[in-house]
């Protein structure tokens, strides 16, 4: 028993010498951690200080370097106006220094002025002097009274004011041809230029080729049935001669003309020739050319780019391919008139459709004025009424020739443009009568006036050479009647292009040596 208890006694100072040690050491264990990171929270604070004082240090510099830069760029600054004041400075002194000169020069030159107008009164009183003078002594010389002093003077003054009035019309004339003729080509050439179109002369007959002669005979048929059928069904006359290998067809109407051609030409093809076949081929060709009229009334208006016309008007623009005027392809020569009209109407600012729309209509009177009664123009007024065109194109229809007063810039560049269309070298044929007609009324109009001797149409008829008698007609007197004739000449006579009117006067002064 006192084992056990002797046991457990010392158990429990055992026990109690470990919980010592135990807890001993335990707590040397946490003051060691303690100390070590109380070390290493030192070492932190260290640390931060050293950054913290690193970055002022480069805060401080890099503030001082901006504060250098900021300064040295003032400083370049300020030299750079300085700079700039002192040669605003220079100019300034330069410029006072050159109006002093100047003031100086003026004064110098007013002074010399004073004097030269004192010189000049003093010489102007010396030549009212002797003009006086000189009156009294021509008045006691001449015994004129005054108003036969007057009268003369008159006659004098009227013969210089003649003088300087015709000068001044062949000023004024030259130099409003130099200025607007310029101008009128320019646009006239221009839009020759940019209508450049072929131009084809149209006759009366066509020709058509046959692949022998023996093809001839059968043309002609049994007693001539197969021919008679031809001219019968078309109205075209068939000229069969000597000519190898063709045959002529003749009519004044060329549609009829072109019907005719197709038709044999199928015919020929073909092979068969009889009655019967003429008829139906004749049927064929005339559907055919009346299709080509339309295809082409439908073609000229897409060139000039005009839209809207009635059906019936584009199939009247096609008829008039196979219509000439003087030689000049009706067709054609109003597509021509309808580009020119879209020209001038885009320089001076007008409607150019419009224009152009009046242009292409212009002469549709011309495709069937054959068949009906009345001018070309007074036709093509009916029809463009019948299909509805505007008052416009009307009355540019009807004023192109002048027959009416146009009554807008559209009708004005019509008639310019047709003139131009038709004065273009090569476009017409005029025929003899017209020609020598024109030329009799140019030499009838020249020698009415007074003092012309003797007056010649040449260069046909584009100009007209006036030779007149030298002492009734004066150099001044000249350019007045080149004037008049030339003025007489637009208002009576029709021409295209224009008229030189050339007026001579020549004085000659014979002797001999004996």
């Amino acid at each position: 028993m006192e084992q056990h208890l002797v046991c457990i006694a010392i158990g429990v100072v055992v026990a109690i010498i470990s919980w010592f040690a135990a807890v001993t050491y335990r707590k040397k264990v946490v003051e060691s951690k303690i100390g070590g990171a109380e070390a290493q929270a030192r070492e932190i604070i260290d640390e931060a200080v050293k950054t913290a004082e690193a970055t002022k240090k480069e805060a401080l510099l890099e503030v001082k370097e901006e504060s250098l830069k900021t300064k040295n760029e003032l400083e370049k600054e300020t030299k750079e106006r300085r700079a700039e004041l002192q040669k605003y400075e220079k100019r300034v002194l330069s410029k006072e220094e050159a109006i002093d000169k100047k003031s100086e020069m003026l004064e110098k030159k007013e002074g010399a002025l004073v004097k030269k107008e004192e010189q000049l009164a003093k010489i102007k009183a010396e030549v009212e002097k002797l003009n006086e003078q000189r009156t009294q002594e021509l008045e006691r010389i001449s015994g004129l009274t005054s108003e036969q002093a007057k009268e003369i003077l008159l006659q004098t003054v009227e013969e210089e004011v003649k003088h300087d009035t015709a000068k001044l019309v062949k000023e004024l004339e030259a130099r409003a041809k130099e200025e607007a003729g310029k101008k009128a080509k320019e646009y006239v050439v221009g839009a020759i230029q940019k209508c450049a179109a072929d131009h084809v002369s149209e006759a009366t007959i066509s020709v058509v080729q046959l692949p022998n002669d023996e093809m001839k005979g059968r043309i002609i048929g049994r007693e001539g049935r197969n021919i008679r059928t031809l001219e019968t069904m078309t109205g075209v006359d068939l000229i069969i001669d000597d000519t190898p290998e063709a045959v002529i067809l003749s009519s004044f109407d060329p549609i009829r003309r072109e019907v005719a051609r197709i038709a044999l030409e199928k015919l020929i093809v073909d092979g068969r020739i009889h009655p019967a076949r003429i008829e139906e081929m004749v049927e064929k060709a005339q559907k055919e050319v009346e299709t080509m009229m339309r295809e082409e009334g439908e073609a000229a208006t897409l060139e000039v780019g005009v839209h809207g016309i009635h059906p019936e008007l584009v199939r009247l623009l096609g008829k008039m391919k196979f219509r000439t005027s003087f030689g000049q392809n009706a067709l054609k020569h109003s597509i021509e008139v309808a580009h020119l009209s879209g020209l001038l109407a885009g320089e001076i600012g007008v409607d150019v459709r419009q224009a152009k729309r009046a242009g292409l209509l212009h002469d549709i009177g011309k495709s069937v004025d054959h068949e009906m009664e009345g001018s070309h123009i007074q036709i093509g007024v009916d029809l463009c009424r019948k299909y509805k065109e505007s008052a416009l194109i009307i009355n540019a229809v009807e004023a192109h020739h002048g027959d009416v007063e146009p009554e807008s810039l559209i009708a004005c560049i019509v008639q310019a443009a047709d003139a131009i269309s038709a004065a273009r070298p090569g476009a017409r044929r005029e025929t003899l009568e017209t020609y020598t007609n024109r030329l009799q009324q140019l030499e009838d109009i020249t020698n009415s006036y007074k003092g012309v001797d003797k007056s010649f149409a040449i260069q046909a008829g584009r100009e007209v050479r006036i030779m007149v008698i030298p002492d009734q007609i004066t150099d001044a007197e000249m350019v007045l009647m080149a004037r008049d004739i030339s003025k007489q000449i637009e208002d009576e006579l029709e021409y295209p292009g224009q008229i030189k009117v050339n007026v001579i006067r020549e004085s000659r002064v014979i002797d001999y040596a004996k």
